[in-house]
This record gives structure tokens, sequence and C-alpha cells, in this order.
């Protein structure tokens, strides 16, 4: 048996796109595809005292790019999000425990790649930081055939994957009866259940970067992600 899972990177991701990686043998970048502005791929949010907040990476204005194309010219947002994240969590729990990590990812390089900076973010987040001991590919080390569905199909079959893992949202646009065809099985992920955290007096939002869960919950941070669905020893 063997599940992969193929998405998009994103900046900074949210616990369940952590939980798909570890639910995965393989995972694979899939970056060589149409970039979306001011989707997942360049923002995530927070929480601050306020409410939630954006963290963006300026990407300018060019529509017809690949994710992998996508280049970052000016770094000064680097220091602008830092200093961000710096504000709102230092009195988190396990900030001053993860600090040196993510200070060095912000100040100690200018990313000028918005693919490489997301794959390395969430490689190094997977393996360093959740222990997690899923391998990690690029689409681009493939010759895929097709378009859309069919690419991503080929990309399955070439992986050989016996199980494809995806997230609900894509059921709008994949059709099951397509995996079957290439003796693949298709599971769906499903992101209910979550435990809260002490996340601060706003009612509790599931859906912020990663940075959150693991400023809050610190070194136990799968326990709120995955470690949660494991049975009781009896």
């Amino acid at each position: 048996m063997k599940k992969v899972v193929i998405l998009q990177s994103n900046y900074i991701p949210w616990k369940g796109y952590f939980d798909l990686i570890n639910d995965a043998d393989l995972f694979i970048f899939y970056d060589d595809v149409q970039y979306t502005k001011n989707d997942w791929r360049n923002r995530n949010k927070i929480v601050t005292p306020n409410g939630l907040r954006w963290l963006t990476i300026p990407t300018g204005i060019d529509a017809h790019r690949l994710i992998c194309e996508v280049t970052l010219h000016d770094p000064s947002w680097q220091t602008k999000h830092w200093e961000t994240i710096r504000q709102n969590y230092a009195r988190s729990p396990f900030f001053k425990f993860y600090r040196p990590f993510f200070e060095e990812i912000y100040r100690g390089k200018a990313w000028t790649s918005l693919s490489e900076l997301n794959q390395h973010l969430i490689k190094s987040i997977s393996r360093d930081l959740l222990k997690i001991q899923t391998a990690f590919d690029d689409s681009r080390n493939y010759v895929l055939q097709g378009h859309r569905l069919e690419r991503l199909l080929d990309l399955t079959k070439q992986s050989g994957a016996s199980h494809y893992i995806s997230g609900p949202a894509a059921k709008s646009y994949i059709d099951e009866a397509e995996f079957t065809a290439i003796d693949v099985a298709l599971q769906w992920k499903d992101y209910n259940g979550y435990p809260e955290y002490a996340q601060g007096p706003l009612p509790f939002e599931h859906g912020v970067s990663i940075l959150d869960t693991l400023f809050n919950v610190g070194p136990t941070t799968d326990s709120v992600i995955w470690g949660w669905r494991r049975p009781l020893a009896a």
C-alpha cells in the first residue's frame, strides 16, 4: 500500500495541511500549475487580540504564471511578517521555544521564489517540528501528459500510488471513477473533530496558520492535529 497526496504549496498552511501530509507515504508538491493570486499560496491568517489578520506576501500583478514561476522581488515583507508574528505571539507559551527556527527563516535569507519558500517551510515544519516521516517530491520531477485531471491522474499513476488522499474541496472537480480506472483507491480527508486549545479570549478559530497551533500547543502539537484520533490503550 502506498498513500499519496498531491497538493500545491501554501504559505504557512493550517493544521489540516499537515494532517494530510502525515496521512501520506509520499507528498508531492504540485507547483507547476496556474498560480491563483490572493489564495492560500501567498497568504494565511494568524490570531491577534483584535481578531484574525492576514499575512500576505506581495507577488505582483502578473496573472499568467505557474506557482513555481512566482518570483519575490522585495524582501521587506519578510521583516514585516516576522514583526507581526512576534508582536502577536510573543506572550504565547511556546513562542520562545520556536523563535530561533522561524526567525532564521524570515531574517536569515532573502527569498526570491514563492514555491521555494513555501516548500522549505512546509518540509521543515513537518520534519523538524512535527516529526512527520512522510517522503516529499515535486511534480516537476515527472514528465506528465494531458491537462488538469488527466495530468493529475498521470502523476498519481507515475508515483506508484495505491491510494490517493484528497481534501474535501476537490469533490467539485474530481471524478472517483477516473481513479478507479487507473486502479487507485480515492480517499477523502475529513477535517471534522479537531479539538480546541487555549488560543485566546476570542471565539476559537481552526482555519488559521500552523504558527498559531505551534506557539500555543508546543511540542505536543501533533496531539491536536492527528494524535487525538488514536484509540485509548485498553
